[in-house]
């Protein structure tokens, strides 16, 4: 599988990498129960054809994704590069809030290591600015972990450009993970041509928007504890209108031998800005066909196609 480098002077990461969100079991913002055995088989899949990468938290079902990835990488498969996030904790009652304090850093960091079984993390990101923590004092403690050699990389997810700046005063951020999809376009804006101009890596999340853009989306099967039901893009009208846009991509999908939740991939890898996508799977049929979108070619009729069908959504 083609890779690209993080940032400047990064690894080389695979442009998919397996997302371990889904695999973490039931939480406040879940998909519904997992089977362990089914998600190891699966990281064990993706890794075996070429993916280089692996996304968790130690928020995603407040541990066990880690856990269960920790339990994936031993034996062959332990070279894997594991990117993790601290900053979004347990409120001990099901739910999570933002804490980026810097204690509260490095404790999770200590919980990551101990649940995925390493010594360091390959890259450590930031889930969520916490607005009632100074943002240079979490980096601070982000910047000292790494020279402390617990982290190789360090990143944060879900900033903004201002954010991001003020970071950068104390020390260069590696990446950025941003939501960024077919129906989630708002860093086209500003965000990602940041981060091209000063040569920042980007991992963008949710490139199939959480399965909307998988062209096999159907509310009625979703897991009663999956986050999904609550969520305003899984709503009325805006749910109708994103399922008549992925049928509109269906004959574009025939026509290049793909599936629309392929076609959906390679368009966010398609932006010069983009690094490379997670894409979440707890199955190996879905890694397969999440390894298989790296191989799907459009041609400029088809991107033209997808700019029309855009439009027509907007």
């Amino acid at each position: 599988m083609q890779t690209r480098k993080l940032g400047t002077n990064g690894p080389d990461l695979t442009v998919i990498g397996f997302g371990a969100w889904a695999i973490g079991g039931p939480w406040i913002y879940g998909w519904g129960p997992s089977n362990d055995e089914e998600s190891v088989k699966a990281i064990h899949t993706g890794l075996d054809l070429g993916i280089n990468w692996i996304d968790t938290a130690a928020a995603y079902g407040f541990g066990h994704s880690e856990d269960v990835v920790g339990r994936a990488l031993r034996g062959d498969h332990k070279d894997a590069f594991v990117a993790t996030k601290c900053g979004l904790v347990s409120d001990g009652k099901g739910g999570a809030y933002r804490n980026s304090k810097p204690d509260s850093i490095r404790s999770e960091m200590e919980g990551s290591l101990r649940r995925l079984r390493r010594d360091y993390v390959d890259l450590y990101q930031i889930h969520w600015p916490d607005e009632n923590i100074p943002l240079e004092d979490s980096w601070e403690m982000m910047i000292r972990l790494r020279d402390e050699g617990k982290a190789r990389f360090i990143g944060v997810s879900n900033y903004s450009t201002r954010e991001m700046k003020r970071c950068m005063a104390l020390s260069p951020i590696q990446s950025l993970q941003p939501p960024y999809s077919l129906l989630s376009r708002d860093v086209e804006v500003e965000v990602l041509p940041f981060c091209r101009d000063h040569g920042m890596g980007v991992i963008v999340y949710s490139p199939m928007q959480s399965g909307l853009l998988t062209g096999k989306f159907d509310k009625k099967k979703l897991a009663p504890g999956d986050w999904r039901h609550k969520s305003e893009m899984f709503q009325e009208p805006k749910l109708s209108a994103s399922l008549r846009f992925v049928n509109n991509l269906r004959p574009l999908a025939r026509r290049h031998g793909a599936t629309v939740g392929q076609i959906a991939i390679h368009w966010v890898l398609s932006n010069p800005a983009v690094t490379c996508a997670i894409v979440g799977a707890r199955r190996q049929d879905q890694v397969r066909e999440n390894v298989d979108a790296a191989r799907v070619s459009l041609d400029h009729g088809g991107m033209e196609d997808i700019q029309a069908f855009l439009g027509e959504l907007d």
